[in-house]
């Protein structure tokens, strides 16, 4: 009984970690979203969600080089969607944001666009593990 009880903490525990990382990391995004000025290519916040993706150029996202600056490159974030009524290129590459060449960028700006792009990458994953969840609870009804 006490190991049931024990995995229900640890879980209840976990879950409300994620929920508290979760609504920090949202504040997080919404300062940055501002302080990096893209407001004013997109003024209403919550229209962020509606970009299948999101990438950088000038700069790696990847785990085991974050934030490396990529020689002789512009630094831009670049959002995709999709257009399901299109024939033919279905996708659509959109610049958020222009920050100049790689090389010369200011550290500070460098890690806002990294932390940018990760905090908007970390809600989408919420927000497609709710969508999923939402489909598969449809079925059991």
């Amino acid at each position: 009984m006490s190991s049931a009880l024990d995995r229900l903490k640890a879980l209840t525990s976990k879950i409300s970690s994620f929920e508290m990382a979760r609504k920090e990391n949202m504040q997080s995004l919404k300062e940055l979203y501002s302080f990096l000025k893209i407001d004013e290519k997109i003024p209403e916040f919550k229209l962020l969600f509606d970009y299948k993706a999101m990438n950088l150029t000038g700069l790696s996202l990847q785990a085991e080089d974050l934030g490396v600056i990529k020689e002789n490159r512009y630094v831009q974030i670049i959002c995709i969607s999709y257009d399901k009524q299109a024939k033919g290129q279905k996708s659509k590459n959109s610049s958020l944001g222009y920050f100049g060449r790689s090389d010369s960028i200011d550290e500070n700006l460098k890690n806002a666009i990294v932390k940018f792009i990760l905090c908007w990458r970390f809600e989408k994953s919420f927000i497609t593990l709710e969508h999923y969840h939402g489909m598969i609870e449809s079925l059991n009804d």
